[in-house]
């Protein structure tokens, strides 16, 4: 049955995904975004197929205007990217925390009854036990580290979801993507910034690349390419329970030295890793149990090996779009999109 959707973050990375899957069954959608993060480009050819409503997710009055008349609300508005956690974590934490008491808000007054909500990894820091199911613990170990901005409006995010879900909603449900990539996902993360910059390091080695990464390359990751994450997306908004929470990842777990690898087969040469102090604050190990999600009928398509060559050929095609501090070089952290 179509429905009518409301997805905030509408332009970005994950947003313009579920906008298009959501196109192509047939529901209505309206996309709600400022593009400060996002780009209209990634809705190319869908113009005519959704409604587009430019606004702000802390201007509760534009918040209001994009909820009336949905019969669902997904809520994807968020800042990502790790160096922004660092750069400006107030911005991080007012988008956070405003924008999901405007969306509730916003729902309550137009009677919307249900919230499709986006959490993240992140809010489990380091977790106790890998694979990490969806009743770990969430932390935050370190509040003066503005790395856990991100971390924490996603929590606060969550706890407002499923706290005035008792009264105010009919149906409730959040997921925790898992480290999602795929092609024109932004350039401030792990996977484009290492096709980036071993990109520039061919022309100084034919043969073998020192390849310098915050870290030993020990840490690990599970990578879910965008068109599993939304397959798993779709399943949890169509049979997710009320209140429920989701992890949407694979359970291939691969450490960032792998990945490098990976990247550089993928130009035809030999990495040789370069050590160098980790990131404060960042998490050793992360993997997601994702039983709950498979219990809903998912199943990832995608490895790692077949997905990464195509967002590296994406990377590699329009690395000239690159912001110039990133041409100019740097050493990536162990990151990805998390919604």
């Amino acid at each position: 049955m179509a429905k009518t959707y409301l997805v905030t973050g509408g332009s970005g990375f994950l947003g313009s995904a579920l906008v298009r899957r959501l196109v192509h069954d047939g529901h209505r959608v309206r996309v709600f975004d400022n593009n400060s993060r996002g780009k209209m480009s990634r809705l190319d050819g869908l113009r005519g197929d959704f409604e587009l409503i430019e606004g702000d997710i802390r201007d509760l009055r534009a918040v209001e205007r994009a909820v009336k008349g949905v019969d669902s609300v997904c809520h994807l508005a968020f800042i990502n990217g790790t160096q922004f956690f660092y750069s400006d974590p107030a911005l991080v934490l007012e988008v956070a925390i405003k924008g999901i008491m405007h969306v509730v808000d916003a729902c309550t007054k137009h009677g919307v009854g249900e919230l499709i909500l986006a959490s993240s990894s992140e809010v489990y820091h380091e977790p106790h036990i890998v694979p990490t199911d969806e009743t770990a613990p969430l932390i935050i170990p370190n509040p003066w580290n503005p790395r856990y901005s991100y971390a924490a409006g996603k929590l606060i995010s969550e706890i407002v979801a499923l706290n005035y879900s008792r009264t105010r909603f009919e149906r409730v449900v959040i997921f925790r993507p898992h480290n999602v990539y795929g092609p024109d996902m932004g350039w401030e993360h792990v996977i484009p910034q290492f096709v980036i910059r071993m990109k520039r390091a061919l022309g100084e080695s034919k043969d073998t690349i020192r390849f310098s990464i915050q870290g030993t390359g020990k840490q690990t990751r599970a990578f879910i390419f965008v068109e599993d994450f939304i397959d798993g997306l779709i399943l949890v908004m169509e049979k997710g329970e009320h209140r429920g929470i989701y992890h949407i990842g694979t359970m291939e777990e691969v450490t960032i030295e792998s990945l490098a690898h990976l990247v550089g087969e993928f130009f035809g040469v030999q990495v040789a890793i370069v050590a160098s102090d980790p990131a404060v604050g960042g998490a050793e190990r992360r993997c997601p149990d994702i039983r709950r999600l498979a219990s809903l009928g998912f199943s990832p398509k995608w490895p790692l090996a077949q997905g990464l060559p195509i967002a590296a050929r994406w990377y590699d095609d329009y690395r000239d779009q690159a912001p110039v501090e990133m041409i100019k070089g740097g050493i990536a952290s162990c990151s990805a999109t998390k919604a």
